[in-house]
């Protein structure tokens, strides 16, 4: 027998699962820093200092960088953008995904067909190749481009713009695949029916009858799917196709820790610490996803 699924049923499983708890709490705290940290660091991200490569101490919390600069004011900035990265990827993906599954699975038929073949090919190519084969397409066009209609002061947003772009052109196929499942099990059902006999129009049934059934669901996967837009972006980072200098992501600073590794000295604060946010950020997410899944799923209730 399954309970019903009411957003008092759904807050109480969610609340249950300890582990999605205390990820919403850590996630919140690290947005709340990210957000609040221009105002709380002592020292700006781009501020030049004496103390290259200072280990960590009282005057830098998580040491220096090879400029100088403090670790740990960069780090929060850094996160700062591979969050905004996520979420515009994560968005992209939303619109993409839910678009393209929800007409597939309404429809059905020949256009199912088509749509889900597209999904299977796009499947079939490396994300990550196929992002780096956009980024280095489409960048030149699109900085000639932004200087031809508005400024050389612009050309800095063209690489943002098109890691947003491609990042979720890569990451709405599980979410197209999941949306699809969810309006084939609900088009015949006997409310939709019932609506379709009164007169209302397939955009109507979508809008007000079959998008709000799956909401839910759609929620729960978008979370899930920010933790591996944000990997995409600090891979690509750390091959230097991703936010370039001198604005930094976690990826970036991972790469300039990375990059300083060499057998007379390890300068282990500049790699562990922004490798440990970015493992943090991504637990937290995907625990948080998880729970939201298990509690939003029809059959998250069932005994």
């Amino acid at each position: 027998m399954s309970t019903a699924s009411t957003p008092v049923s759904n807050w109480r499983r969610f609340t249950r699962n300890r582990p999605a708890v205390a990820s919403a709490a850590v996630l919140g705290a690290l947005v709340l820093l990210t957000l609040a940290w221009p105002w709380l660091a002592p020292y700006r991200p781009e501020a030049l200092g004496d103390a290259q490569f200072a280990p960590p101490g009282g005057a830098h919390w998580f040491g220096t960088d090879f400029l100088g600069r403090d670790q740990l004011t960069r780090m929060f900035y850094g996160a700062r953008v591979s969050l905004a990265v996520g979420a515009a990827g994560a968005a992209v993906s939303l619109v993409l995904g839910v678009l393209c599954g929800a007409v597939a699975g309404y429809v059905g038929g020949r256009v199912d067909g088509i749509l889900m073949r597209f999904v299977d090919i796009l499947y079939s190519l490396p994300s990550v190749v196929f992002a780096i084969v956009l980024i280095g397409t489409f960048e030149p066009m699109l900085k000639a481009w932004l200087v031809k209609n508005f400024s050389e002061s612009v050309v800095p947003l063209a690489r943002p713009l098109l890691l947003f772009t491609s990042l979720g052109a890569v990451s709405w196929l599980t979410m197209a695949r999941i949306v699809r499942g969810q309006v084939l099990s609900l088009r015949h059902r006997l409310f939709v029916e019932a609506s379709r006999t009164a007169g209302a129009t397939h955009v109507g049934i979508l809008r007000k009858h079959i998008l709000p059934n799956i909401a839910g669901i759609v929620i729960a996967y978008l979370t899930l799917t920010i933790p591996t837009v944000i990997l995409y972006e600090s891979f690509l980072s750390y091959l230097g196709l991703g936010i370039q200098p001198p604005h930094a992501s976690l990826g970036t600073l991972i790469a300039e820790g990375a990059g300083q590794i060499n057998p007379i000295r390890v300068y282990w604060w500049m790699l562990v610490f922004p490798g440990g946010l970015l493992a943090l950020l991504l637990l937290a997410l995907n625990f948080l996803g998880d729970g939201l899944r298990d509690a939003l799923e029809p059959r998250g209730g069932a005994k």
